[in-house]
């Protein structure tokens, strides 16, 4: 079942959405080489209670913390922990709120120091075909065509598309219907209408897109321990453009100082 929101609704999954933006701003300027990814969790798990949110993430089907946080080779539910960043490493950050009822979601992967520039051009394709999966996100267009503009665009730098993980509906449900996938073919899958709100999320390896999930039931990684790059954004499909619920304007005001 597929659920058509209200302005009223899309409204709330803005506000929650943009407490999402604010908490990855919170810790954007924090992610440099020596800290810890437990460190940088708690702080985002203070500020979004500080805030009047939830972290949607913890508790949700048992995970332990308030971010998903995957460096380097990890594509994605990665926990939070006790080892230290390293110059050079990125780092995928995942944030859910719960606020009003309504939840947020986006991802953004980071920098850490000094980055080499091949891994630089892998997170810059991945964010670009996020924004070209955006652009096909308005009335009159099907799923297929988000998909397709993310696996063109993203292979055509010779990059591949993480196939069993894929975006999701959300509104009173963190994953509700339908899924978007990342790749597949113009015209196929479900019309979009006005008000159908979707995270839409390339997961792009530099490698094979191959994963594999480890034994603590989280963890997903490149089969060839190569690096993977997500972002996410949460938007509404509208007539001519969809808008863009969530927000990167204030984390890269952070990082670029």
């Amino acid at each position: 079942m597929i659920s058509y929101k209200s302005e009223e609704e899309i409204d709330l999954v803005r506000r929650s959405s943009l407490l999402v933006a604010n908490t990855h701003a919170e810790i954007a300027g924090l992610i440099k080489p020596g800290i810890t990814t437990l460190a940088l969790d708690k702080i985002a798990e203070e500020f979004i209670r500080d805030n009047g949110g939830e972290p949607a993430f913890k508790g949700y089907n048992g995970f332990p913390n308030t971010l998903c946080m995957s460096p380097n080779h990890q594509v994605v539910h990665g926990m939070p922990n006790s080892n230290v960043l390293k110059n050079g490493d990125i780092l995928s950050v995942d944030c859910g709120v719960l606020m009003n009822d309504y939840y947020g979601d986006s991802a953004y992967t980071y920098e850490v120091g000094i980055v080499n520039d091949s891994t630089k051009k892998l997170l810059e394709v991945t964010k670009e075909s996020l924004l070209k999966g955006i652009e096909m996100a308005c009335v009159g267009n099907r799923i297929g065509d988000i998909s397709s503009a993310i696996q063109n665009y993203a292979e055509s730098f010779g990059y591949s598309v993480v196939r069993e993980l894929v975006g999701h509906g959300l509104g009173k449900k963190l994953h509700e219907s339908p899924e978007v996938p990342n790749y597949g073919k113009s015209g196929n899958g479900i019309m979009l209408k006005e008000g159908l709100v979707i995270a839409i999320e390339p997961m792009i390896n530099m490698g094979k897109r191959g994963i594999k999930q480890h034994n603590d039931g989280w963890t997903i990684t490149t089969i060839d321990n190569k690096p993977s790059a997500h972002f996410e954004h949460t938007i509404v499909v509208r007539k001519g453009k969809a808008e863009i619920l969530s927000s990167f304007v204030d984390i890269e005001k952070k990082i670029n100082g």
